[in-house]
């Protein structure tokens, strides 16, 4: 029997505080049940999920576009908070966007170093590399897989389900 994505994403989080990074990215293409996943992570942990581009983009409504670039590490340290061990995160393409002058994973790893975040990445796991978006698209990122702990939907249960290169 296959194991399911939220499973997955459970087991991981379990393993996370071992981690410098306690990041675990949910990796698939948009509409692929990252969210349903999350939702049900969220219900079976009590863990919060947030609405990243809702709650961020709420915060920088009054601020410059220099601003909000020179900000975004703060607001989103502050969207995440200080309490939960364990915060999931959805629809994060603002981290993305280029007029912020941001390195999306480094901001993700810079707020998992004392809690543990799951975050929802659109995209794909592709020759040990995380990829975001095409090459031609301005919003275009890729990294090296081998030190980030990745959960697919699309692998097979049991060794391997979640693909990890070792602890940074």
């Amino acid at each position: 029997m296959r194991e399911s994505l939220s499973e997955k994403v459970i087991a991981q989080i379990g393993k996370a505080p071992e981690l410098y990074h306690r990041l675990v990215l949910i990796v698939a293409p948009s509409g692929s049940g990252k969210t349903a996943a999350l939702q049900d992570v969220a219900t079976r942990t009590g863990a919060p999920l947030l609405n990243l581009n809702l709650e961020l983009s709420r915060r920088m409504l009054d601020l410059t576009e220099r601003q909000r670039a020179l900000q975004l590490p703060r607001l989103l340290d502050e969207v995440v908070g200080r309490d939960d061990p364990v915060v999931l995160l959805d629809n994060i393409e603002i981290l993305f966007d280029v007029a912020l002058e941001q390195d999306p994973l480094r901001l993700l790893q810079g707020i998992s170093r004392n809690r543990t975040i799951v975050a929802a990445w659109n995209g794909t796991l592709r020759n040990g590399y995380l990829i975001y978006a095409t090459p031609e698209h301005p919003e275009y990122q890729r990294y090296p897989s081998r030190q980030l702990v990745v959960v697919c939907q699309d692998l097979p249960s049991g060794p391997g389900a979640a693909q990890t290169g070792g602890t940074a």
